[in-house]
């Protein structure tokens, strides 16, 4: 099939420049903003000084569409600009043709048709700031942005190379977002206990502490793909975009509702199960209302990240105080309130549907912050008391277990468990899948793994929202139309201790790493296969078990581009000790071969996340791929700890750029008594 050129489109054929300034930040760059006549497209380009250009550029694709200025607030390591200006390469990035982050689109192609109008026009610019040639194109983006990045490269052949990263596959929402949150609700009360099991050195045995009804939710999400460390998170971790993307199924499978709660087959349907366990329809009048005084500041905030951009829809009550309603019916019990909804039944403002936020001592309810409502305060601002209410969490439940009746091909792997031996679906499905549809929508296309670019996806082992196995499904897709040349045009690499979030810190830096330095060296490493011919580091080594992907212990087998280490206290990964004794710290740390120097190694004993403690590099060898890191230190009052030591490297041994520190974590447990 032909592919789409930009140039040849007639809607962008007049650009036009509104902004042309040269601006001091924390690098220099000329600015340029504009758009095309007759169209909602807006761009912003970033050039740096002339003798800093290399002949790129670095095109940026945020998850939501509808801000062409979404990185300037970026600071440090997450500063995309500065990354690209101080790299050799000039910086786009566009709204993507749409003027506003959420709502249906009447074409959703116009993602990559105007992401490549506004590419091709950069390039115009380029030449007439710098001279010479046409400058190479790399784009990148991650989770909704991924999606977005492979659209462009499969529809157009504007670029020369892409990053997709932390991707999913068509079939992703919201079924790996339900999933979750269904093991979250059935678990909640064993988390701990799950937290506990995924350390170094546990003694939990979950078969003995969970139920029936526990352990088959937690091998549900576990066989789906959930990687099983992230629940050491448990308190913090929440249902992601679950909650925005619900109405879409809303909308596009209304009838599902009635259908979970009324026709075998359906959790809610089982008589004893969880769902109608934890099921809350409860009819209140409200006998107090408040609504704060602070001006009625309610504002819709963009937001471009990884992990958070599906929160640019929510509106936000800006006030120091909640707003509550009090009602005269208590409600107790062991409550699962998540995204539970209020509607009023009776009053002015019936119909009327708020999230609940907090239920404080059975009668007191604060009002959440949401999607899609607008003049939150003002309409309860409306209500009377004696307004009857009804709370309400039915489908929110329901949907939690949408995902088993989607049933996709066997190529996904992560449901191969709601199969009979026989290959028939074990639960009812619904006459649609409409992961593709939203994926569909979100990007323009649905993967086909077809492009004529090089590319090089960034993966993480413990993405929690797009699960490990979704790049390999896709690196399978694009194996059936490169067969075995697929290494000529395509890597996979994989990175350790990384949620799916792109921010520079962690939430929790003792069990994780940012991926950042490692994305960013891969669109360097795939500028360098493109212009140089230099090909980068191989596709990481992995394996597939029952939905959980593994990799090799040792840097040399693991391949891709981080660094391995192996932490041990006294040659194990968990030890007892007294107070006041020394424990021989150990870490061994590798590169994969070719992939540069190991720059650096800090300790955190006690908690501290800012890894108070330098080790010093010892026993270094192979060009610097391989390095010692040995530490001594006592604990000087009983607990339980865990020590862990965080790695760095660095393709050039440049301990100084921010950018391109490619980082790994080593924990072990220490008794002391």
């Amino acid at each position: 099939m032909e592919k789409y050129n930009s140039k040849n489109d007639l809607v962008f054929q007049k650009p036009y420049i509104d902004i042309d300034e040269w601006r001091e930040t924390s690098v220099n760059y000329q600015y340029i903003h504009g758009g095309f006549e007759g169209t909602d497209l807006k761009f912003s380009f970033f050039f740096p000084e002339k003798q800093s250009y290399t002949g790129r550029f670095f095109q940026f694709m945020p998850p939501v569409q509808g801000s062409e200025n979404a990185s300037i607030e970026r600071r440090g390591e997450e500063d995309k600009i500065a990354f690209a200006i101080t790299h050799g390469a000039y910086f786009v990035e566009s709204n993507m043709g749409v003027p506003t982050a959420f709502g249906p689109l009447a074409d959703p192609t116009i993602i990559y048709r105007a992401s490549a109008a506004a590419a091709e026009y950069s390039r115009e610019i380029a030449i007439k700031l710098y001279g010479g040639y046409r400058p190479f194109g790399y784009i990148y983006g991650g989770s909704g942005g991924g999606y977005k990045t492979m659209s462009c490269v499969e529809n157009t052949d504007t670029w020369d190379g892409a990053v997709p990263y932390i991707i999913g596959s068509p079939i992703s929402i919201p079924n790996m977002f339900s999933v979750r949150a269904h093991a979250k609700r059935v678990l909640r009360h064993k988390l701990p206990l799950i937290a506990d099991y995924i350390e170094p050195g546990s003694a939990v045995d979950l078969k003995k502490e969970l139920n029936g009804e526990e352990l088959s939710a937690f091998e549900e999400v576990t066989k789906m793909g959930f990687p099983p460390r992230v629940w050491f998170q448990y308190k913090t971790i929440d249902d992601g975009a679950l909650p925005v993307l619900q109405p879409l199924v809303d909308v596009l499978d209304a009838q599902y509702y009635e259908d979970f709660w009324t026709l075998p087959g359906y959790l809610g349907a089982e008589e004893n199960g969880s769902a109608r366990r934890d099921r809350i329809q409860h009819r209140a009048k409200v006998t107090n209302v408040f609504i704060p005084n602070e001006k009625n500041d309610e504002d819709i905030k963009y937001k471009s990240g990884a992990d958070d951009a599906w929160t640019a829809g929510k509106t936000v009550i800006n006030t120091e105080n909640r707003p509550f309603i009090e009602i005269d019916t208590p409600l107790t019990g062991d409550l699962y309130l998540a995204s539970t909804t209020i509607e009023f039944m009776t009053g002015e403002i019936a119909g009327y549907k708020v999230p609940l936020e907090k239920l404080i001592d059975g009668t007191r309810i604060t009002i959440a912050d949401g999607f899609g409502i607008n003049d939150m305060l003002g309409q309860l601002a409306k209500v009377k008391m004696g307004d009857e209410i009804m709370i309400d969490n039915s489908r929110y439940i329901a949907i939690q277990t949408y995902h088993r009746h989607q049933l996709p091909d066997e190529t996904y792997i992560g449901f191969d468990q709601f199969r009979n031996g026989d290959g028939t679906p074990k639960y009812p499905q619904r006459a649609m899948l409409v992961g593709p549809i939203i994926s569909h929508g979100g990007a323009g296309s649905i993967q086909s793994g077809d492009f004529n670019c090089k590319m090089i996806v960034v993966a993480t082992l413990m993405d929690e929202s797009a699960f490990p196995w979704q790049p390999d499904w896709y690196r399978s897709l694009i194996k059936t139309h490169l067969g075995d040349k697929i290494d000529d045009r395509f890597r996979l690499w994989y990175f350790d201790h990384a949620l799916h979030d792109d921010q520079s810190k962690t939430v929790d830096e003792l069990h994780l790493i940012s991926y950042l330095g490692g994305l960013h060296q891969a669109l360097l490493d795939l500028s360098d296969w493109v212009e140089r011919g230099i090909a980068p580091s191989k596709t990481t080594e992995y394996s597939i078990r029952d939905g959980q992907l593994s990799v090799p212990e040792k840097a040399n087998d693991r391949h891709g581009i981080q660094p391995t280490v192996v932490l041990t206290a006294n040659g194990k990964d968990h030890v007892e000790a007294s107070v006041n004794e020394g424990i021989e710290f150990i870490a061994e740390i590798e590169l994969p071969e070719g992939t540069g120097k190991i720059v650096k190694a800090e300790f955190s004993f006690e908690g501290e996340e800012n890894y108070p403690v330098p080790c010093e590099l010892s026993n270094i060898r192979d060009n610097g791929e391989k390095a010692t890191c040995k530490i001594n230190f006592s604990y000087q009052a009983p607990g339980t700890y865990f020590a862990v030591v965080r790695v760095y490297a660095n393709r050039n041994g440049d301990k100084e750029d921010i950018f391109t520190q490619v980082k790994n974590i080593c924990r072990v447990r220490i008794i002391v008594k």
